[in-house]
């Protein structure tokens, strides 16, 4: 009864994430998960593209881009262009990722395997002291410095094979996500 407790207070909450709702490219994997009564999700990433400050430690309003779409040079640069941060920015493309509070270690296991077989390599338990909890992670992703003192590091061809090898990462998590969502 805990857990069932633990679940409605969980998804009645507002979305806590910077763009205060669920990547559309997840979300259907997610409300899967949710209609299971052994599981519910407590945070999702369908894969994105950012320009994020180079910081050492965390902290608020690192994002100076976010997308989780694919994106072409012009809005990559047009993006540069606009930022007005005056250090160092660096590009990533992050993977699906997923967080779900499980009833059981017997049902954490299960959709630890079911995620694996869908290509969620990096997947596992992370915590079992409140709360069963199993992060799904894929592994493609892509980090570089591009800029530093409103200078741009690389060029527009380095840039360019960079957004589509990134672009092609994205779509790879997507089918991971649809593959995973066809397998509940």
């Amino acid at each position: 009864m805990e857990f069932q407790k633990q679940k409605i207070k969980q998804l009645s909450k507002p979305d806590k994430s910077n763009i205060g709702l669920w990547d559309s490219k997840i979300k259907n994997l997610c409300d899967k998960i949710n209609q299971d009564k052994d599981y519910y999700t407590t945070s999702s990433c369908s894969g994105r593209i950012v320009l994020i400050k180079s910081l050492d430690k965390k902290a608020k309003n690192v994002f100076l881009f976010r997308t989780h779409e694919k994106i072409t040079l012009n809005e990559l640069n047009k993006s540069l262009e606009e930022i007005k941060y005056n250090k160092l920015i660096e590009f990533k493309q992050t993977p699906c990722i997923l967080h779900v509070a499980c009833f059981s270690l017997e049902k954490a296991q299960g959709l630890i395997d079911k995620a694996r077989f869908a290509g969620w390599k990096n997947s596992g338990i992370m915590s079992i002291k409140k709360r069963i909890i199993v992060e799904l992670n894929s592994t493609e992703n892509l980090s570089f410095l591009i800029m530093n003192h409103k200078k741009k590091l690389v060029d527009n061809e380095f840039l360019k094979l960079s957004i589509e090898l990134a672009n092609k990462k994205l779509e790879k998590s997507w089918e991971k996500i649809n593959k995973l969502h066809n397998s509940l």
